[in-house]
């Protein structure tokens, strides 16, 4: 299979740096096995993902998931070439082959393997990065093996999910056995602090900064499109609330 590259390609860290998400994602990294960031389009989930990944001192395997991997042995080839580029030494051949071949009531035994190649192979620490997880979440294998494979993972391996909604993997065991972290929607929402930070970055007021707080509710996303426009055009002489209302009826 032509496998797309761009799919596990880490995508460009942007200016939106979330000092308070980060420290959550490092305190899991140390503590969890699993991270997972659930919102709505347009809530951050992406953009907190490419900033951690660029700043935890580990080798990334990004993979980008389409609606079109919804077969196993095409999720599992994008997987294992986008691990094994970070670790020579795990088998992404073997895993690839032993994919193409397996059948829905053997996941769970394949999940294990998956896991000791991860575990065979000493290599640095990893961060695994599944970005939009939930195109393929109705899917008969996707329970099975992620359940496995977040109950056996390797402590030097961290899973770090983006996803619109949470997968119906039973998740509430591991989070009673605090292995696994949800940052949810309301935790990705800009503070008002954070808004006015974002936009010094950008030389921007605190005024503007709350103006934009406000017409977004900190919803990341429409943050960053207010601070874009922004930051390109001077304001009128009436002041910055039509521009905000101007752009805030552009993006509608």
């Amino acid at each position: 299979m032509q496998l797309i590259v761009d799919k596990i390609s880490r995508p460009v860290q942007t200016r939106m740096v979330r000092k308070r998400l980060r420290a959550m994602l490092e305190r899991n990294l140390r503590s969890r096995i699993c991270t997972i960031i659930s919102g709505r389009a347009g809530t951050g989930k992406t953009t907190l993902a490419a900033d951690f990944a660029a700043s935890c001192n580990r080798r990334v395997a990004w993979y980008k998931v389409d609606a079109a991997d919804s077969e196993f042995c095409v999720f599992m080839e994008y997987l294992a070439v986008s691990i094994g580029q970070q670790r020579p030494g795990f088998n992404e051949h073997a895993i690839r082959s032993a994919a193409a071949g397996v059948r829905s009531d053997d996941i769970t035994l394949f999940s294990e393997r998956f896991v000791f190649e991860l575990i065979d192979d000493d290599s640095d620490p990893l961060l695994i990065v599944i970005e939009d997880l939930h195109l393929v979440c109705d899917t008969e294998w996707l329970v099975p093996f992620l359940d496995r494979f977040l109950q056996l993972a390797p402590p030097d391996v961290h899973i770090l999910i983006t996803s619109r909604t949470l997968p119906p993997a039973p998740l509430w065991r591991m989070r009673s056995k605090q292995t696994l972290e949800v940052i949810d929607e309301l935790s990705l929402a800009f503070t008002r602090e954070e808004a006015a930070e974002l936009f010094e970055t950008y030389g921007l007021s605190r005024q503007l900064a709350c103006l934009a707080f406000d017409s977004t509710n900190g919803r990341a996303g429409a943050l960053a499109t207010y601070v874009d426009k922004l930051g390109e055009r001077p304001l009128e002489a009436t002041g910055v609330a039509p521009v905000l209302t101007q752009l805030g009826a552009s993006e509608t």
